[in-house]
């Protein structure tokens, strides 16, 4: 099994002034942990579905990437995940390059069909309809395999999106591309596109053993309408926990995190993105780090 950290939520201690020593400490800690992937929410205000206002601080998404980038070694690194909306679908793949390139090969292209709007009434960004985003969604996929296909440098018509030339130089460093990853628990539309056009899936592990099954059975469906292996699509699952310190003995001991991590293989799961509520406290990548070894022997629940 795989585990990754994401981190939601910037209001710590310090403050503004200390945010950025205290994001490259947790980095590296995690990535000296043997943590495998590293994601920041994309969002331009803080989410209301997290309890907070939204004035408490949120980083972009990118801007962020590319400093942990720099302080790391060896994680994974993504957005969890870009809403289709804030960016142009051809910036937004030199962007996701640029972090490939830059990380020597270790960015994910975390997209989805976007949906906090009063971030988007905020800032002047449009929120077009439902329908119209997940149309720029698709037409963003075939970009982007359009974009990372060698040597191609051909005018790109989608839908919605039209591009006189896809140059994308440099080419990323990851083969055949960075992995796709597609966030949502749409059964419809954004199942089929995992199935269609991405390398992971993301849903949320609160959902329960009953909905978590349900889901993966219909992207195993789309899989098979599509002639897609299903084993080929990397199962992610993101979840709120609290990790054991010694100031916050009540949290998951490293016994209790492999448990967790196994109840998500059974369930289907290869990644396991935790959201850590005292992530920087000191001692949580200690709990983690002493554990590493026993997930990893923990069989990948979503490759069969």
């Amino acid at each position: 099994m795989k585990l990754g950290l994401r981190t939601p939520q910037f209001k710590w201690p310090g403050g503004a002034s200390t945010l950025g020593g205290d994001l490259a400490r947790i980095a590296r800690e995690a990535d000296a942990a043997g943590l495998d992937s590293l994601w920041g929410m994309d969002h331009f205000f803080q989410i209301p579905v997290r309890g907070l206002p939204p004035e408490d601080p949120m980083l972009e998404g990118y801007s962020a990437l590319a400093y942990l980038a720099a302080v790391t070694k060896r994680v994974k690194l993504g957005t969890l995940v870009t809403g289709i909306t804030y960016r142009h679908p051809g910036l937004l793949i030199k962007a996701v390059t640029t972090l490939d390139v830059l990380s020597g090969g270790r960015a994910y292209f975390g997209v989805g069909a976007a949906w906090f709007e009063l971030e988007h009434q905020a800032l002047g960004v449009p929120m077009p309809s439902l329908k119209d985003r997940f149309i720029r969604l698709e037409d963003t996929l075939q970009l982007a395999h359009q974009m990372w296909s060698a040597g191609h440098d051909a005018p790109f018509d989608g839908q919605q999106i039209h591009l006189a030339r896809s140059l994308n130089a440099p080419q990323a460093l990851s083969k055949p591309h960075p992995p796709i990853l597609i966030g949502g628990t749409g059964e419809q539309k954004t199942l089929r596109l995992v199935a269609q056009y991405a390398d992971a899936c993301n849903l949320f592990l609160r959902m329960g053993a009953e909905v978590l099954h349900h889901k993966l059975d219909v992207l195993r469906g789309h899989c098979e309408a599509h002639n897609r292996p299903y084993s080929g699509i990397e199962k992610t699952g993101v979840d709120m926990i609290t990790v054991a310190t010694p100031t916050r003995p009540d949290g998951l001991s490293g016994q209790g995190l492999v448990d967790y991590v196994s109840q998500a293989a059974a369930l289907g799961f290869d990644h396991v993105i935790m959201d850590i509520a005292n992530v920087v406290e000191p001692g949580v990548f200690d709990t983690i780090a002493a554990v590493m070894d026993q997930i990893r022997a923990i069989p990948e629940g979503g490759r069969k």
